[in-house]
């Protein structure tokens, strides 16, 4: 049992006893005292505070029902989250920041709700939260909330660490109990770390240090061998011999070929509950025996199915970075923009995530002479390449219609121009010395897929010179994308997403006097569809050019338990979803000039942290290094909400920029971030081997002009060196001791940068 009543007997203690189901739970919540005191609390009479019934989610009562002496760990934590707004701010402005940092904790808790083990949430009486979730055993109670806050990215009261804390409770309304799982009513109990394990359990809780493998729990390892290599099925009677001998096989290199420590995290497959003493023991020595077996083996370093699985948790762990698992992406904010709201609302909730992403290339074409200072001050258009990756046959289509009507306007403007175009043709043939000269207010933005290198730069000249306007391109398959130009290559395609990312120059000169010839910046939005085969494939070779990172990705991931064979049931687009539509078109349209917005910036300031944040705390480098221009990307969607909703900022747009900018990050992280991880790797690795600071490495800590001259020869230099002892001391690698006459690495060197131990 995880929660438990507090009640005061008339001798002043506090006792306890359980809430058994969740209907007890929320009647107690809901009571009519209940709602009245939070009401008044709220209105100002904080004093009714005490009044408020009292929660206890972290342990068990005694024997007696009391709880001051209780020692019994229950299996979740209470976690209170509450802020400080800095001093040096205006009781104003710390309203403002603290409302602003309260504001987004809902969703942030929930993003990562699965991953922390969420089991309740509710807004406190006054300001905060409190949170409960499951207990990981291997840590102390403090150590428990450390590593939740570390999770979350948000501090939690340090007054709270005590197992007997309880929570002042508020209603079962949605607003005050914003999650709530069944878990919580669950009867289980944790053992203390400190108290010893009488016989050996299923899964052996290994401790502190013990339980960890480069920041990997070996649960989690081993559970992803299993996965891997065994269908995700642990072994049973039958095969559990063998399937744990070759696990054991895997996992000694990574335990120090220790049989305590392997015995510590592997677990017992041959336990079962209704065991006898001597079954029980006999079990025991037949588990122990196996993992001594494998301990005989001959060493072979690490096996790659290790690596494999090692690799495989790199990747989950920076998709679990973004809020979401492997199979479910972070959900979408409850509460969406006015404009997103009304693009997605015709499509099923399936595809709604997909809908609210693949929108903004089209947005976006229709603003012109329009740009945007990030917090870099470095300016920005409104470019967005967006690919929605799926299996074949899940619905991409879906995203058709509300592009189409957004398109509309530019559609009918590029008629006649079309028109004008063909008669210019017409009188004027190619091979003929030309009549008059091309309109030069032609402009055409919706391109086909299937030009020339002369076409698609003569459509970027015209879109510049007539109002610096975007040109725009869908396609059902990503491979299309290569007919834009004569060449037809991917390589082309790359160099051309990112051209426009930065709008950089493009186009061509020529001398001939029917040859296209202009220069201009690239304004170039698209939408593309692929599978993730192809887009994996496509993308090969861009992945660590900065070309995917570059890209707005979405996806449909389909829920086995609910899919059917049907196609989706869309809502009616007609003249009303297009009157619905228009103002927000016309504000897009009407736009002009450098757009600034305060809360965007700060918002985007804050993302970046806390990415930053996220990528130490999981430790993938594949996330930092996408983050940087998913912040950009989500940036401008708040950007262009931003100009379409009358330049009005609003909650609504920071919940959903936060979202989208997650959304992006898992997945790219899912279909490109493990192949990123690996080839970062091995930049890595190349670096550690050449180049000056290596040369540094090969020495030790301390070490004399002769050390140094010797491993020079060794590694085929000539000359004394000297200079490039001179530049380590300038950049602080090293200093001169003169009192042992010998060079020495700075700790500022030795912390960030070697990898030696001398």
């Amino acid at each position: 049992m995880s929660v438990y009543k507090i009640e005061l007997m008339q001798d002043g203690a506090k006792h306890m006893r359980p809430v058994k189901t969740r209907e007890e739970y929320l009647q107690l919540r809901n009571s009519k005292v209940q709602q009245s005191l939070i009401k008044r609390i709220r209105s100002g009479q904080v004093e009714l505070k005490g009044k408020l019934l009292q929660m206890n989610y972290s342990c068990l009562p005694n024997d007696d029902g009391s709880l001051k002496v209780a020692t019994r760990i229950s299996n979740t934590v209470g976690m209170d989250i509450d802020f400080k707004a800095p001093d040096n701010l205006t009781i104003d402005e710390q309203k403002a920041w603290l409302e602003e940092q309260l504001q987004r904790v809902p969703a942030l808790v929930l993003s990562k709700k699965d991953e922390l083990g969420l089991v309740m949430m509710e807004q406190s009486a006054s300001k905060g939260y409190h949170l409960v979730f499951k207990r990981r055993p291997e840590l102390t109670q403090e150590e428990n909330l450390k590593w939740a806050s570390e999770l979350l990215g948000v501090p939690f009261d340090e007054k709270a660490k005590d197992i007997t804390r309880v929570f002042f409770t508020t209603t079962g309304s949605d607003d005050d109990l914003i999650y709530l799982h069944d878990d919580l009513f669950t009867i289980e109990e944790v053992t203390e770390v400190q108290q010893p394990i009488v016989s050996a359990p299923a899964i052996p809780v290994a401790h502190d240090s013990e339980a960890k493998y480069n920041g990997i729990a070996y649960s989690d390892i081993i559970q992803k061998y299993w996965d891997l290599f065994n269908d995700g099925k642990h072994p049973v009677e039958g095969d559990r011999n063998a399937l744990t001998f070759e696990l054991a096989v895997t996992l000694r290199s990574i335990c120090g070929f220790s049989l305590e420590k392997m015995m510590a995290v592997i677990p017992n497959y041959w336990n079962t509950e209704n065991d006898t003493d001597a079954q029980r023991k006999a079990n025991e020595t037949e588990w122990r025996q196996t993992i001594e077996n494998a301990l005989k083996e001959p060493k072979k370093g690490m096996p790659s199915r290790l690596k494999q699985v090692l690799a495989e948790l790199k990747n989950s762990a920076g998709v679990k970075a973004c809020g979401g698992t492997m199979t479910t992406p972070p959900p979408m904010p409850a509460k969406l923009p006015p404009l997103i709201k009304l693009l997605t609302r015709n499509v099923p909730s399936f595809y709604k995530p997909a809908v609210a992403n693949a929108v903004f290339p089209a947005l976006g074409a229709h603003l012109h002479g329009v740009k945007f200072r990030y917090w870099d001050n470095v300016d920005h258009e409104a470019t967005f390449m967006n690919i929605l990756i799926g299996r074949q046959s899940i619905g991409k289509g879906s995203i058709k219609k509300p592009i189409e009507y957004i398109m509309e306007d530019i559609r009918q403007r590029d008629i006649p121009n079309r028109q004008r175009e063909a008669e210019w043709k017409q009188k004027n043939p190619g091979a003929r010395p030309k009549k008059d000269p091309r309109p030069t207010d032609i402009c055409i933005q919706m391109l086909i897929d299937n030009l020339t290198d002369a076409v698609f730069n003569q459509r970027i000249v015209d879109a510049n010179n007539n109002g610096e306007r975007f040109i725009y391109t869908n396609v059902d398959e990503i491979e299309a994308l290569k007919k834009v130009t004569s060449r037809g290559t991917v390589d082309e395609v790359g160099l051309l997403i990112r051209k426009a990312f930065d709008n950089s120059m493009a186009g061509q000169e020529r001398v001939g006097a029917d040859s296209v010839s202009g220069i201009a910046p690239l304004r170039w939005n698209f939408n593309a569809s692929t599978t993730p085969p192809n887009a994996r494939r496509f993308f090969g070779k861009m992945v660590n050019d900065g070309t995917v990172s570059r890209l707005d990705i979405a996806t449909i991931i389909s829920n086995d338990d609910d899919e059917d064979d049907n196609a989706p049931i869309l809502g009616i687009y007609d003249h009303l979803f297009a009157a619905e539509l228009k103002p927000y078109i016309d504000r897009l349209e009407t736009a002009s000039g450098l757009i600034e917005c305060p809360q965007a910036k700060k918002l985007a300031l804050d993302i970046k942290q806390e990415n930053r944040d996220a990528a130490k705390l999981y430790e993938s480098e594949a996330y930092r290094v996408f983050s940087y221009r998913a912040n950009v990307i989500a940036w401008l969607k708040g950007m262009v909400l931003y100009v379409a909703h009358g330049c009005k900022w609003s909650k609504e747009i920071a919940d959903f920029v936060r979202w989208t900018e997650q959304y992006n990050l898992w997945c790219k992280m899912l279909y490109f971030g493990q192949q990123l991880e690996k080839e970062l790797r091995e930049e890595m690795d190349i670096q550690r081997q050449t180049g000056p600071q290596n040369l540094l490495e090969l020495l030790p800590n301390e070490f004399t002009r002769e050390q140094y001259r010797q491993v020079r020869v060794n590694q085929g230099k000539t000359g004394n060196g000297d200079a490039t002892l001179r530049q380590w001391t300038k950049r602080g690698h090293i200093f001169f001791d003169e009192t042992t006459g010998a060079y020495c690495k700075t700790e500022e060197y030795k912390r960030k940068y070697s990898t030696k131990v001398n």
